[in-house]
């Protein structure tokens, strides 16, 4: 099973999101809070080419100097965690391709960047996350709803709350 870095940002949010959204139960389209980050990811870094794809990692844009930095553009810093775990797993995903990068998480709204670097001791933690998320899809039903502040703005809340 191939792993995509939104389940990497799940994992870290919700396990039953993630469930959900490895099931195929994309509610994101629906989302106005999705609609309203991607609109400031086009409006932020307006020279910068967006949207690079390497395998299963979509960057939202990459700026090469000295070295390769992986730039994240995010809306809130609520659930920061899960945005550092997710560059780190892009980061790992371009290091297992010989690419050595570098992160940057960027929240335009907070004029707040982030650096990431990933090092040997997070390698070993994304390996283990693969193993739990691997294990958290295969489940035959989702995970028990959380009920954390955020749920309310959760594009999958009907389908816990409802």
């Amino acid at each position: 099973m191939r792993i995509i870095p939104t389940q990497i940002n799940y994992y870290f949010v919700c396990k039953r999101e993630l469930w959900l959204f490895s099931k195929d139960l994309s509610m994101e389209q629906t989302s106005e809070l999705v609609a309203l980050g991607q609109l400031l990811h086009e409006l932020s870094y307006g020279e910068e080419k967006k949207g690079i794809e390497i395998g299963s990692a979509k960057f939202d844009f990459i700026r090469r100097g000295d070295k390769i930095i992986i730039n994240e553009v995010k809306k809130s810093d609520k659930i920061e965690e899960a945005h550092i775990w997710q560059l780190l797993y892009y980061l790992f995903i371009l290091k297992k391709r010989g690419v050595k990068a570098e992160g940057l998480i960027r929240y335009p709204k907070l004029r707040k960047i982030e650096k990431v670097k990933l090092t040997e001791e997070k390698e070993e933690k994304i390996k283990q996350i693969l193993k739990e998320i691997r294990k958290i899809t295969n489940y035959p039903i989702p995970p028990r709803p959380i009920n954390k502040p955020y749920c309310k703005s959760c594009s999958y809340y009907e389908l816990c709350f409802a």
